[in-house]
């Protein structure tokens, strides 16, 4: 932490402390976004026919591709924007969009994918429909490059990390705690609804500083 003489005698700033409310707001954003309540039900439910072992794999490929995915688009950043002509209010208009898609979808209850019919499917396809759409889906792709612009590689880095790190422990007590897991499906409903509100909220806050932007720039 760094400590600096502030603009009013007598006080003083800490440059760490703004890092850590920043960076506990990307955690919050992607938590939010990236809903590892949904991801752990669609595990718990689509693995309930496969051995703890096979439970293990599938757990341990859905962060590790997530976690290639979501790095990859962080490191890539802007220039995946310049690689399709657009720019990046642009953008925060077109991904606001789909975060308030999917906000009203996890407000109504309502899953991204059938996750009956994921059931006796293999490891590999299992891993896979959970890392993507579902953790590192078109809404975490689009708040990655945002927050990437707004807040740094960084920071945006640090909090995909702590969120795919609490999805592989959800997932890891979901094989310990199997019985106990099976009971809290509506408590975890509960709550993702409420997340689906603060998802809606920040599509809609991207949608308004996009266009902001755009009609700056005009």
């Amino acid at each position: 932490m760094v400590e600096i003489p502030g603009p009013n005698p007598g006080r003083t700033i800490f440059i760490g402390e703004n890092m850590i409310s920043k960076l506990i707001s990307l955690i919050i954003l992607f938590f939010v976004i990236i809903d590892p309540l949904t991801s752990f039900i669609v595990f718990f439910v689509s693995t309930k026919g496969f051995d703890n072992k096979a439970k293990l794999k599938i757990a341990l490929l859905s962060v590790i591709l997530a976690a290639f995915i979501s790095y990859l688009v962080l490191f890539l950043g802007e220039n995946l924007l310049q690689l399709f002509s657009t720019d990046i209010n642009s953008f925060k208009i077109a991904g606001g969009i789909i975060l308030v898609i999917l906000g009203i979808n996890m407000s109504l209850g309502k899953s991204i994918t059938d996750i009956e019919k994921m059931e006796g499917d293999s490891v590999h396809a299992i891993a896979s429909i959970i890392a993507t759409p579902l953790i590192s889906g078109p809404a975490t792709i689009t708040a990655i490059i945002i927050s990437s612009s707004d807040f740094g590689k960084l920071l945006t880095g640090l909090a995909i990390g702590i969120i795919l790190a609490i999805i592989g422990i959800m997932f890891y007590l979901s094989i310990r705690f199997h019985e106990v897991t099976s009971k809290a499906k509506t408590a975890i409903q509960v709550v993702t609804t409420i997340m689906g509100l603060i998802t809606l909220a920040w599509g809609v806050n991207y949608i308004i500083s996009g266009v902001q932007a755009i009609f700056q720039i005009i």
